[in-house]
């Protein structure tokens, strides 16, 4: 009778630790969002085991794909190991930490997209794929990085496609005894836009209805497309322009959505370009070109840990503009720019 009653408060007291944690866990998800996005392809020299889980309430994993000829989601070969230790990975580092995958990202191929938002069977086929897929593999979540619907039919159509979603999920969820998916997307800068000389707007209706945030990419405002002059790729404030992070969130925020659904999204890499002159360094000095190919990201103009190396190896001056709220380094007739946003910004969006 004593060991029987000894295992029973045993029990009870896993089971109030397991129940504290828990309650911990939904504590701070509740406070805010601090997720990050974790690139497939960047397996080689930052696998998930090196991520610091504890840094952040969300990871997302980059990117499952749509099949453009099935309209199902799913990830390359090359990911299927990845994928299925990705979530119990990051949660032996963080057990508080949610996971999410994202579909498709920044090579999104928007005509794919267009014709399965287009069709009600196809949203079943896309809807159905990613909810098995995420349930598949432990994540917590689905995001989709749709860049970008082209005209206000397919805006309309991907309002329609978020409110299908979230019931197959809350479906599910039911039916599986589970807490629903977290549904998020990622989104231009500005609700409002102009792109390629068309108008469109976002469902902003939709989105409050049936997503639990949005990723706002408040980034890539200038870049290697335009080489006649350095820019602040995710400025904080323009003055010049309705090109800046200030006037991207407010304008979500003027449509309805409401603050605690906006997560500002923000660049940890920086853009560089090739001067014009050694003499004219300051953010918008007219260039030549984009900045050396890198290493990491394998590409022109665009720099990672290569910044600090840069640096140091090159003795480079490094600039903060208060008007930007941006930092900038230049050596010889290299300039490059990144954020200081996070230890600067007097919290513009909270």
């Amino acid at each position: 009778m004593m060991r029987a009653q000894s295992l029973l408060i045993l029990r009870l007291t896993i089971l109030l630790i397991h129940s504290s944690a828990e309650s911990r866990c939904v504590s701070e998800s509740n406070k805010y969002v601090k997720s990050a996005y974790w690139p497939s392809h960047t397996v080689s020299y930052m696998p998930p085991s090196s991520i610091n889980a504890a840094l952040y309430t969300h990871i997302i994993y980059g990117f499952a794909d749509l099949n453009d000829q099935t309209f199902e989601v799913n990830v390359s070969s090359n990911d299927q190991n990845i994928i299925k230790e990705f979530t119990p990975t990051v949660l032996k580092k963080n057990p508080c930490v949610k996971t999410l995958i994202s579909i498709d990202g920044g090579g999104s191929n928007s005509i794919a997209f267009a014709l399965m938002v287009s069709n009600a069977y196809r949203r079943k086929v896309f809807i159905k794929s990613a909810i098995a897929l995420a349930r598949r593999h432990g994540f917590h979540g689905l995001d989709l990085d749709w860049e970008f619907p082209q005209n206000t039919t397919e805006m309309d159509n991907f309002g329609t496609l978020f409110s299908e979603w979230r019931h197959n999920i809350e479906v599910e969820a039911t039916s599986s005894g589970r807490p629903p998916l977290l549904l998020t997307a990622a989104v231009y800068f500005a609700q409002r836009f102009f792109l390629w000389g068309k108008l469109r707007a976002y469902p902003t209706s939709s989105i409050v209805r049936n997503l639990d945030w949005v990723n706002v990419m408040c980034y890539d405002y200038h870049g290697k497309w335009d080489t006649s002059s350095t820019g602040a790729h995710s400025a904080l404030y323009d003055p010049t322009s309705n090109i800046s992070t200030s006037y991207g969130i407010e304008s979500w925020l003027e449509s309805g959505l409401p603050p605690q659904k906006v997560v500002m999204g923000m660049p940890l890499y920086g853009r560089s370009w090739i001067l014009k002159s050694r003499n004219e360094t300051v953010i918008g000095a007219p260039a030549v070109a984009a900045g050396p190919k890198q290493n990491l990201s394998n590409e022109t103009g665009v720099m990672f840990s290569e910044i600090e190396d840069f640096i140091r190896e090159k003795n480079a001056t490094e600039v903060f503009d208060k008007v930007t709220v941006s930092a900038y380094s230049y050596a010889g007739d290299v300039g490059w720019l990144r954020q200081r946003r996070i230890s600067c910004r007097k919290d513009p969006v909270r």
